[in-house]
């Protein structure tokens, strides 16, 4: 698990409040491999509350095609979607048409995004205002926040491709 960092929107966005991704691994059930995922969330600090911040997430990934409570979308298949995954020098950057997030990420994720050269993207709807910029986010507090069923529900889940500055799938 890595530690949050903030990301930057536009003002027209300032329902949204403060954006955060963090980045962890786990094993996959089938292969026994780890996947690395992203979840990106809303502290829930926009300047129209909790329940304005996230409608406007709703609707700032239903603009970039992103299925809220949908079915998982594969950015590799679906071009239009407009997603960025840099992955170098132990940080992963997430590029949206509203946002641009970047996290540290430890060696075993990055091993396991070198070995799939896709990342599991959540990105969640319901507002987590005890995961602050800075402050400790534990196993447990992220399990019971990412792995709530209203949260999986009312989030959009993607896999990303995995770039380097070099332009092509981490290799």
């Amino acid at each position: 698990m890595t530690t949050s960092q903030t990301t930057t929107g536009t003002p027209a966005n300032s329902q949204l409040g403060t954006l955060m991704m963090i980045g962890w691994s786990g094993a996959h059930p089938e292969d026994g491999h780890d996947v690395p995922f992203l979840l990106s969330y809303s502290l829930g600090d926009g300047k129209d509350g909790p329940e304005a911040g996230s409608e406007a997430m709703g609707r700032m990934l239903g603009h970039a095609g992103l299925l809220v409570g949908g079915e998982l979308q594969d950015a590799s298949r679906t071009p239009s979607l407009p997603l960025t995954l840099i992955v170098e020098a132990g940080q992963a950057v997430l590029t949206m048409p509203v946002f641009t997030a970047q996290c540290p990420v430890p060696p075993e994720w990055l091993a396991a995004a070198d070995h799939r050269k896709q990342v599991y993207g959540m990105f969640a709807t319901r507002p987590w205002p005890e995961a602050r910029p800075g402050g400790p986010v534990s196993e447990d507090m992220l399990r019971a926040f990412a792995g709530d069923e209203g949260v999986i529900r009312s989030s959009a889940h993607c896999l990303i491709p995995v770039r380097t500055l070099r332009g092509s799938a981490a290799s």
